[in-house]
């Protein structure tokens, strides 16, 4: 009876999204399993830029077209506007063939059966089950069923720090707990200069930040039977905690309440933010003239002592899966596609240019993925991150809640009080809608 409550939820947010953004996506026309001539995919936006992605995509799609004759019709999708993009597709039938979806999002995409599982015949398809992490299969889908997609960029939060700015306000360091983060971010705040970076607009970055501060105050957002929990006591010091750092610190500049679009790390390239807290961002520094002396990467900070588990998480376990439509007409050369992205000469290459780390063994084992921030991700991934809630409806809690912070961002920005009862009367409000 629960599932079926919250499939139900899902076709609800699913019809809300084909209302607001139509039928968008690619064509399943270009080939089939008898004549595959083309492929559409939707890539998730992982470097600085569209046009950077499209630049490290580019070559890769056309070494596979040489391989299998298959063409692939790229687009790059801002992580702003993905998740509305592929729940239309899933209810219109007018989506790409492969695409990439954020692991969170997989039970939620599961549950519509849009997408093709991965089952023991599949998986065998691009080389087995047991290439992959396991940890990075398990974040692809409901437990128990196949998953709904393959891993193919593994990452966690880690803590950058611009070094210039560091050593002019006399920071030694890297601070290791929050009340030293936010001590740091008020020296450096001043002067047109800003302790912390964030993307306040991005419901997504919302809720990672959100769950990780609720999972150190003890709250989950959901209980065991999958009800949702915003209003607790947790859940609520949590989003002041995260939303304080500019309505109290005054250690994020107001700008960053409408940052949607990676603008944190290009304030943090220019020497104007000296921290940001992101699963990958060396990629987007070196593309920004940032050398890698110029920036350290640390664990996100904890309340107290060092990360791990329980109250310690200080990452939830992120990454992005490939996924196939399961009505595109040219299953079997998608599933070629995704071997192709999934080889081990592909992971080496994408991961290393992207700053992730690999889900494929093989190439997960490669020196390439032992650089000081790498290691600092893959520890992070080891020890102390935790999976964001495994229910059909995440998708809805992203949007729901992540919608809510948005809106105490804006508060914040405009110097309206951000209190207990604000911040529960908003979170109040997004539970109401999940309930709905």
């Amino acid at each position: 009876m629960r599932h079926l409550r919250a499939a139900s939820a899902v076709t609800l947010a699913l019809s809300i999204a084909v209302a607001a953004t139509g039928c968008g996506g690619g064509t399943t026309s270009g080939g089939s399993n008898e004549s595959p001539k083309t492929l559409t995919y939707w890539a998730s936006n992982q470097g600085p830029s569209i046009e950077a992605d499209k630049k490290i995509l580019t070559p890769e799609l056309k070494k596979f077209e040489k391989e299998t004759g298959i063409k692939v019709k790229l687009e790059v999708v801002p992580w702003a506007d993905l998740l509305n993009r592929i729940l239309a597709a899933t209810t219109s039938g007018q989506g790409p063939d492969v695409l990439n979806i954020g692991n969170t999002w997989s039970a939620s995409l599961q549950a519509t059966g849009a997408l093709l599982p991965w089952d023991d015949k599949n998986f065998e398809a691009i080389g087995g089950r047991d290439r992959f992490v396991d940890s990075a299969v398990a974040s692809a889908g409901k437990a128990g069923e196949p998953p709904a997609a393959v891993p193919l960029y593994s990452l966690a939060y880690a803590l950058y720090y611009n070094k210039k700015m560091f050593a002019e306000a006399g920071v030694e360091k890297p601070p290791a707990t929050w009340d030293e983060l936010v001590a740091t971010g008020k020296k450096i705040s001043k002067n047109g200069k800003w302790g912390l970076g964030a993307e306040g607009g991005n419901l997504s970055n919302n809720i990672h930040q959100t769950f990780v501060l609720g999972q150190q105050h003890g709250a989950d957002f959901f209980d065991q039977d999958g009800k949702a929990t915003f209003t607790s006591d947790g859940a609520v010091a949590a989003v002041k905690q995260y939303i304080d750092f500019m309505a109290k610190d005054k250690i994020i500049a107001p700008g960053n309440a409408e940052y949607a679009q990676n603008q944190s790390l290009t304030d943090f390239a220019k020497g104007k933010t000296a921290m940001v807290l992101w699963q990958a961002a060396a990629s987007t520094f070196a593309a920004q003239g940032m050398k890698p002396e110029d920036w350290g990467a640390a664990p996100v900070p904890v309340p107290s002592g060092a990360p791990g588990t329980g109250k310690q998480v200080n990452s939830m376990v992120a990454g992005i899966n490939m996924a196939v439509f399961k009505n595109s007409k040219n299953i079997d050369g998608a599933k070629k596609f995704v071997k192709f992205m999934t080889s081990d000469a592909e992971q080496k290459l994408l991961n290393k240019t992207y700053g992730s780390i690999p889900p494929v063994k093989a190439a997960q084992a490669d020196d390439a993925f032992a650089a000081p921030d790498l290691k600092v991700l893959r520890d992070t991934l080891a020890t102390s991150a935790a999976p964001l809630p495994q229910v059909p409806n995440e998708s809805q809690f992203e949007t729901a809640v992540g919608t809510a912070v948005k809106e105490l961002w804006a508060d914040a920005a405009a110097g309206r009080p951000v209190t207990e009862e604000s911040v529960k009367a908003r979170l109040e409000k997004a539970q109401q809608t999940m309930q709905q």
